[in-house]
């Protein structure tokens, strides 16, 4: 905010969850057996597929109110368990292992358990309503639907990153 107001140009903030789509799914960390929580532990995700996220960004330049700040997701939160589950199943791979948090503690990096250690659900009204934003994906089920289609085969990769893209 302090750069747009010494350049005079005005600033809209977009708080962006997890981004998935084609090419930025967790395939490979599922193919690798990785564990999720137990869905108890599980913390709240949220997300926006990655068309209707640059969709969310041309609105903002055009309508966004300079210094304001709005949630982009789907209006969808779930748990992150659920979330490795529906890609899976999407993608007819196994299921991840469950663990419990004292477990996961014991096999999974310190920055994923600073990661699962977050749990939000954000409230998107003010990106829908303000910038008159209209989803392409309202269900994480129609966008992983598209990004496997998009994909064009089985890969939906995230890059190798072996992260979570939640």
């Amino acid at each position: 905010m302090l750069w747009g107001k010494e350049q005079q140009v005005p600033v809209v903030v977009l708080r962006v969850p997890g981004i998935y789509g084609p090419g930025r799914l967790p395939i490979e960390r599922l193919r690798e057996g990785l564990p999720v929580l137990s869905a108890e532990a599980s913390p709240y995700t949220n997300r926006i597929h990655v068309d209707d996220l640059a969709h969310v960004c041309i609105a903002a330049m055009r309508r966004g109110r300079a210094g304001e700040a709005y949630n982009v997701s789907d209006g969808n939160p779930g748990s992150m368990t659920d979330y490795f589950n529906r890609v899976a199943d999407a993608m007819g791979v196994p299921r991840p292992p469950v663990v419990s948090r004292e477990l996961a503690r014991q096999t999974l990096s310190p920055s994923m358990m600073s990661f699962l250690s977050e749990s939000k659900r954000l409230i998107n009204r003010k990106m829908l309503d303000e910038l008159g934003v209209r989803l392409r994906y309202e269900s994480l089920d129609e966008g992983l639907a598209a990004a496997i289609a998009d994909a064009g085969d089985s890969s939906g990769q995230d890059s190798g990153s072996g992260r979570p893209i939640a």
